[in-house]
């Protein structure tokens, strides 16, 4: 329907003008995605910087003239999101599993990868060399780029490989990826990769933080290394933040694929797949090739080992893949990994310096760890002022003393541990390290179960440094449970000081929580009422909730049933919780211990002074179930029942629910989608059932 204006003449451009304009915008779009291609994919420029911008602000000025003609493949879009409030999840079509790290940094790790592929195949030493792909471990963060109908409509981290976060306008700012790919490109492609910033950049990015710290400006920190600041670039809320990172990007395979009606591209091999998505605009490493064989294998592991500081990127080792798509269907996964691929990493980089003092810290889960202090030394692209002693034992085997001259490595090229001491050097008065016996943060007793590595704080309620931990496991949903009270708010109480212990929860008033960031009236008013409600439990939740090392739901339902009162779990002997029969010498001696602290009997007592209250009886007689002494694990989606109610159910008539499979399991209960779990049953023998026989073991 035409529009006619007060004159009666047709209103807005004719059809020929508006033609004309979409015809010179698809041109623009074309010629600006050749040139970016040319300047950062393959730095190529064939055109100055002056006639890029004069194109690309024509483009904008025919936008503005014709909105309708904006879409989101545009250039134009690249950072044209607003900020958000939060990152939606995305759940992954195909998981993006990790792949195994090859633990041996020498030469005869590709060897052994070879030998396990030849393996698993049946080949002899009589045929032929098996192809690989051959390419480079990039130290950056995991990525999938989800194209639909040629366009860029989503990008997602990898998470837990099942479930990633959505990061699409943080993405969209990276010039190297493709906003739109070509016609024949399938009408779904995943695209995986890795993002990352280039040292020039990262170093540009920290010269640049440094000069904002210089002029005073508030909450500016330089970044300690490239992967770092592409991860916190990534998880920006502002793209146009993310923008500033000069984010990178890498692409090294693909997810879920679904073809076009016209076909498209039919890949046999990897190194086709990586030449299809190089053709289509993606950045693929130069260093990328085909190797025939262990040899091949081993000489590109050195070859790169050589040029690796010399690379304008970081990196911590190579990958290798079977080439056929063939033969990676034929070999598998095995517990989420596939057997045909893997990654080999080069030795982590040693430097020597001094240790200047011995700190304990305490973990979220009261965890004591030693950790050296020490004179500031360059390891590994950053710089390293602690490394973990990670126990006693460790530093009393190390024999760590302050003064001492030790070799610092950054074990596996994250976390910087002292590898060893130059006895040599050592100062004549330096004294035996010993760990302290009461909590450096609480005063409460630090103790050492039989069997364990690590010292731990008893005062899990009342110690600072076990506060959020202790917070948020008393509000999780299958202990006490106060909807709302999640990481990011908890974090802000405590940080705030204003929670300090956890009976503090239930102090908490409008006016304090309405101030706290992105807590609007009405979420306040409904943390309040989640507070409120959850201050009628049971005896079960509320034990759970204490965080008792060792109470677990299932032991925490059979203390309840067998005492039924809290006061008297609270003041009984050892010898008396081990007649309970899911509590064993560690649990008993732990739960002792925990009630031994003065510190947590007060936190108890205050919780209950709050109104948190609960029914209790007189202890049940003890009568046979159907389900004692078995051990059950749950994998897959069940037909009825969720997994909850599955596991409430098993207890309840005696059984045991286990995360892990293992040789001590009974059954294995299988749904739809059973995973790594069901094979571990079938190659232990272990019994696997369905819904259907778990009902009938239960009825009787």
């Amino acid at each position: 329907m035409t529009t006619l204006d007060m004159f009666g003449q047709p209103s807005g451009p004719p059809a020929s003008q508006h033609a004309s304009a979409a015809k010179r915008v698809a041109a623009l779009r074309a010629e600006l995605g050749a040139h970016a291609h040319r300047y950062y994919v393959l730095d190529e420029p064939t055109i100055p910087d002056s006639e890029y911008d004069r194109l690309f602000r024509e483009l904008q000025d025919l936008e503005a003239a014709h909105p309708e003609l904006v879409t989101v493949d545009s250039p134009t879009q690249r950072v044209g999101g607003k900020p958000l409030d939060h990152f939606a999840s995305v759940r992954h079509k195909v998981p993006m599993l990790s792949i195994r790290t090859e633990t041996d940094t020498e030469a005869t790790g590709a060897q052994n990868f070879d030998t396990r592929v030849r393996k698993e195949l049946g080949l002899a030493d009589s045929d032929p060399p098996v192809e690989y792909v051959v390419e480079l471990k990039f130290d950056g963060l995991a990525m999938s780029l989800r194209y639909e109908h040629g366009v860029l409509v989503q990008a997602a981290t990898r998470g837990d490989g099942e479930v990633g976060e959505d990061v699409t306008q943080n993405i969209r700012t990276i010039n190297q990826i493709p906003l739109k790919l070509p016609a024949d490109a399938p009408d779904v492609m995943e695209v995986r990769g890795e993002v990352y910033i280039r040292r020039a950049d990262f170093e540009a990015l920290n010269e640049r933080q440094r000069e904002k710290i210089a002029q005073g400006a508030k909450g500016e920190k330089t970044f300690v290394n490239p992967r770092n600041a592409a991860a916190g670039g990534v998880r920006q809320l502002d793209p146009a933040i993310a923008a500033q990172r000069r984010l990178s990007f890498f692409a090294y395979g693909v997810g879920d694929i679904t073809p076009s009606e016209q076909g498209g591209p039919v890949f046999d091999t990897h190194f086709q797949l990586l030449l299809t998505l190089k053709s289509w605009g993606f950045p693929v490493a130069a260093q990328t090739q085909l190797a025939q064989g262990a040899t091949e294998l081993i000489a590109f592991h050195q070859a790169i080992g050589q040029q690796r500081d010399s690379l304008p990127y970081d990196i911590d080792g190579v990958v290798y893949k079977v080439n056929s798509l063939a033969l990676q269907r034929q070999l598998g996964f095995v517990t989420r990994e596939p057997r045909w691929a893997v990654a080999h990493k080069y030795p982590a980089q040693e430097q020597l310096t001094t240790v200047v003092g011995i700190e304990v810290q305490v973990g979220r889960t009261g965890k004591l760890t030693p950790v050296a202090k020490l004179a500031p030394v360059f390891v590994g692209g950053v710089t390293v002022t602690n490394a973990t002693l990670h126990n006693e034992d460790e530093a009393r085997r190390k024999d760590v003393r302050v003064g001492d001259t030790v070799i610092v490595r950054r074990a596996g090229d994250v976390i910087p541990e002292v590898v060893s001491v130059l006895p040599g050097k050592r100062l004549h008065d330096a004294q035996i390290f010993t760990m302290p016996r009461t909590c450096p943060v609480c005063g409460s007793a630090a103790v050492r179960e039989e069997g364990e590595a690590d010292y731990r704080c008893t005062g899990g309620l009342f110690c600072a440094a076990q506060r959020k931990e202790a917070i948020l496991h008393y509000a999780h949903r299958r202990a006490v449970e106060v909807e709302g009270l999640g990481d990011k708010l908890v974090e802000q109480l405590v940080d705030a000081n204003v929670i300090r212990v956890l009976p503090d929860i239930y102090k908490l008033g409008l006016t304090a929580l309405a101030s706290l960031d992105r807590m609007a009236e009405k979420s306040a008013n409904n943390l309040i009422e989640a507070l409120e409600k959850s201050k009628q439990t049971t005896l079960p939740r509320f034990l759970f909730g204490l965080g008792i090392r060792h109470v677990g739901e299932a032991t925490a339902k059979a203390l309840a049933r067998h005492f039924a009162k809290l006061d008297a779990i609270m003041d009984a002997t050892e010898e008396q919780l081990l007649e309970v029969g899911d509590v064993g010498p560690v649990v008993a001696q732990s739960i002792r211990t925990f009630f031994d602290q003065p510190h947590n009997r007060e936190v108890v007592e205050q919780l209950r002074a709050c109104g948190v209250t609960w029914e209790e009886g007189e202890p049940a007689a003890v009568a046979p179930k159907p389900l004692s002494g078995k051990t059950f694990v749950i994998t897959g989606t069940l037909p009825s029942l969720s997994r909850d109610e599955a596991k409430d159910l098993i207890e309840a008539a005696g059984g045991k629910v286990a995360g892990s499979v293992s040789k001590k399991t009974n059954y294995v209960v299988a749904g739809s989608e059973a995973g790594s779990k069901l094979v571990k049953a079938q190659e232990l023998g272990v019994a696997v059932i369905d819904e259907a026989v778990l009902l009938t073991l239960l009825s009787r």
